[in-house]
């Protein structure tokens, strides 16, 4: 079974994933960043942005470098 995302952010059509992973240095975090794009009735994710997305791809990348800095100091994660 595949490793699930610890958290999500959204917003409009661009969503961003934080993966968790332990390694002999600690916890890691890494994110992915897609556009949701719906083609014959099918949401499906794409990894390529226009001008117009990339507002909300920084913002979301905000975000999760945000969450990730509050879970690292807490020791939430």
């Amino acid at each position: 079974m595949a490793a699930l995302p610890i958290h999500e952010f959204r917003k409009g059509l661009i969503r961003v994933r934080i993966w968790q992973k332990k390694t002999a240095s600690g916890l890691r975090h890494t994110v992915s960043v897609v556009r949701l794009v719906r083609k014959s009735g099918v949401w499906n994710e794409s990894h390529r942005f226009g001008r117009d997305d990339i507002p909300l791809v920084q913002l979301v990348l905000e975000e999760a470098h945000t969450w990730i800095f509050r879970q690292q100091q807490t020791g939430s994660t």
